[in-house]
């Protein structure tokens, strides 16, 4: 990975806190989207820092054991600023989900402790923000700051999905974490929907009307 290419790009051009975005769970038939935004605050030769970048990869490269070791790395380091937005199955299903992901995002903004003046997104798609904003398609794979919000993202949500399996242990939520997998199928056929499933999700939906 050319090392914050981008976001230095960006700051030869005027911008001072270039935050990057990326989400998790746009794709289950439960639970939330989550969506963390990432701001460095250091200086881009800290030694620390890349050496992390040498073996950062987007999340859904990254074992469970790695995405957790990345993310307490991540959170804890006083250069780095990030906030989460959190977004529920029941909003999604009220707005859908690319509103509610954008929805996700604008939430992980406003809980950054800085301000930031420019946004990268991982995705083809803008959110309403007033801040210059630059999406860009598989930024998870070529930006930094994206590829650390990837990691915030999905193990966020991925501990609020073992929390939810505490309350419904016989979907399996801490093994799936809510996708559409052959266990949570057959566990979603078993016992129907419950009350974090996204009922407009086509096999939610197509179930849900069944058991009417």
């Amino acid at each position: 990975m050319n090392f914050l290419s981008e976001e230095k790009k960006w700051r030869k051009r005027g911008y001072k806190r270039v935050a990057c975005l990326d989400e998790a769970g746009r794709g289950p038939l439960a639970g939330p989207v989550t969506a963390a935004a990432v701001l460095l605050k250091i200086n881009s030769n800290n030694p620390e820092l890349l050496k992390i970048s040498k073996n950062i990869k987007d999340s859904k490269k990254l074992s469970a054991k790695k995405r957790q070791e990345f993310f307490k790395i991540l959170t804890r380091h006083p250069g780095i600023k990030w906030g989460v937005g959190i977004v529920s199955e029941k909003v999604i299903d009220r707005i859908n989900i690319l509103q509610a992901t954008k929805l996700a995002m604008a939430k992980a903004i406003k809980n950054l402790k800085v301000k930031p003046d420019f946004l990268i997104l991982d995705g083809n798609f803008k959110i309403n923000s007033l801040v210059p904003q630059k999406p860009i398609i598989k930024a998870d794979n070529k930006v930094f700051s994206c590829i650390a919000a990837s990691i915030i993202a999905k193990v966020t949500r991925d501990r609020i999905m073992i929390k939810y399996d505490e309350k419904y242990p016989c979907y399996k939520f801490k093994i799936h974490k809510g996708y559409p997998t052959k266990l949570h199928l057959r566990m979603l056929k078993r016992y129907g929907p419950c009350r974090i499933h996204r009922r407009t999700f086509r096999p939610v939906r197509r179930l849900a009307f069944k058991n009417k």
